[in-house]
């Protein structure tokens, strides 16, 4: 009988939350809700039937993400969707017996990719209000560590770390590819692009996906040395991405002016949000992404059915007990999901139970 590889059989299976067709406002995948440049749907009607057919050259499109990135085309590998790009890294660097070192709550995925590869997870627990916790996860750095993926800002918490305490990380593990996973850098504006060929154990991923509004052409940016990239284009297809993606990545470069007030919108709905929150006495924290973590307790499944049963849809985190990840939309998206909020949390029942 056929069989996999173990480490295959016993990956959990990831199921989007996408498929349930009585959500009309979904603020649970991160999405931008606004949508994306009008310059991208114009260069999209623009395609031909011929160029439709032709495979399409990943390489022009390399050498925009560069200059747009400040780094050298060679230090650039465009993958389908960042998703690929942290799947690519851990293909490369982790054997079996390897260690992958990531900080939690994170990402699934990244547990996903160390176990098709046959190597380790170790998870770090994050510090206090989800800090980022540098010591521990220097003392967690051992010979087998082969790749490490840092999160800034992390996903689920919005919390970002601090440039110095990132690089010791890398600084410490020079036999270990240490991701940067920038995916939300766009919200929080920090970033160490700039050390992209001069820390040759770094790499940087990037995605389309949120302050572009491109999640569903799946565009994104590997960057890191140049001898370390070289390596790694290796694995991928040589058409990884498709024409359409391709053909509208300069116009999604070009448009700052939709991405800056995208990220403006974001912001204010941020903030407005944590205030709605407090004044209602949910905790939430600080988030410099394009979502708020917060924590309604024993209410998180009630409050979450009852927004279901209205049409909207949050992210459960059952690795946060009690926490739910709302995605900041359009104002008026805002405005109805904290009404519904609100007129949960001051329901006769509920307001009864979180008295103090």
């Amino acid at each position: 009988m056929l069989k996999p590889r173990p480490c295959v059989s016993d990956l959990r299976a990831y199921h989007s939350p996408v498929s349930d067709p009585s959500l009309d406002l979904r603020l649970d995948l991160n999405e931008n809700t606004t949508g994306c440049s009008p310059r991208v749907l114009a260069r999209l009607r623009s395609l031909d039937a011929k160029t439709i057919a032709l495979y399409p050259p990943r390489e022009p499109g390399e050498k925009l993400a560069a200059e747009f990135l400040g780094i050298r085309p060679e230090e650039t590998l465009l993958t389908n969707g960042a998703d690929e790009g942290i799947d690519l890294l851990c293909r490369a660097y982790l054997d079996h017996a390897d260690e992958m070192i990531i900080v939690t709550p994170a990402f699934s995925m990244y547990e996903t990719f160390c176990q098709s590869a046959g190597a380790r997870t170790v998870r770090v627990p994050s510090g206090p209000e989800f800090s980022f916790p540098t010591e521990p996860m220097l003392q967690a750095i051992t010979p087998r560590t082969r790749v490490i993926i840092i999160t800034n800002p992390n996903n689920p918490t919005g919390v970002a770390a601090g440039r110095q305490d990132i690089l010791r990380v890398i600084e410490a593990a020079p036999q270990a590819a240490v991701l940067l996973d920038e995916a939300y850098f766009d919200f929080h504006g920090q970033t160490l692009m700039d050390q992209t060929g001069k820390l040759p154990n770094l790499f940087i991923a990037r995605t389309f996906s949120k302050a572009y509004g491109l999640a569903g052409m799946r565009i994104g940016i590997l960057a890191g040395a140049r001898e370390q990239i070289s390596v790694i284009r290796r694995i991928p297809s040589p058409f990884n991405l498709n024409v359409f993606a391709l053909a509208c990545l300069e116009e999604a470069l070009a448009d700052r002016e939709t991405v800056t007030a995208y990220v403006d919108q974001v912001c204010r709905g941020r903030e407005s949000l944590q205030r709605e929150l407090a004044a209602l006495g949910v905790k939430s924290w600080p988030s410099q992404a394009n979502f708020i973590l917060a924590d309604f307790g024993a209410q998180c499944d009630a409050l979450l059915e009852t927004l279901h049963r209205q049409g909207i849809a949050l992210r459960k985190r059952p690795d946060i007990p009690g926490a739910i990840r709302i995605t900041i939309g359009t104002p008026q998206e805002m405005e109805r999901v904290t009404g519904a909020i609100r007129q949960f949390m001051q329901s006769p029942a509920v307001a009864r139970q979180v008295a103090p």
